[in-house]
């Protein structure tokens, strides 16, 4: 662990020593989540006459559910995500917390994000 800069807000400094004290696997759904939240702030959509289409990613024969993820945020790039954080974020919990496997959670992931692009693109938010 590096020691933590002591000019740093407290709240920095926690998080930081939240950080040093994961795994690797742990720190990668750390920050996973961290871009993930940072993503949805960019926000904003696109009017529907611009609304582009998904660009599908195959799923690989195994894939963790950070990596689903990111391909389905690359996937369908043009939703706020912030409309979806609520839901992704319990499916996450689901998985790491509950034991729920990958491939259920994934297969969830992936209704949610295509359902959430049928609405937007039906001009019904999402």
């Amino acid at each position: 662990m590096l020691p933590v800069k002591p000019s740093l807000p407290p709240a920095k400094r926690r998080l930081l020593e939240l950080y040093d004290a994961l795994d690797d696997q742990d720190r990668a759904t750390l920050t996973a989540l961290a871009e993930f939240l940072v993503g949805r702030q960019a926000g904003g959509v696109e009017p529907l006459a611009a609304f582009p289409e998904p660009v599908h990613i195959p799923r690989p024969a195994e894939e963790s559910v950070i990596a689903a993820i990111r391909r389905l945020s690359q996937t369908y790039h043009m939703l706020d995500k912030a409309a979806m954080l609520h839901q992704t974020s319990a499916l996450m919990s689901a998985h790491i917390l509950q034991g729920r496997p990958a491939t259920d959670v994934i297969d969830e992931l992936e209704a949610l994000f295509s359902g959430h692009y049928e609405r937007r693109r039906a001009g019904r938010g999402g």
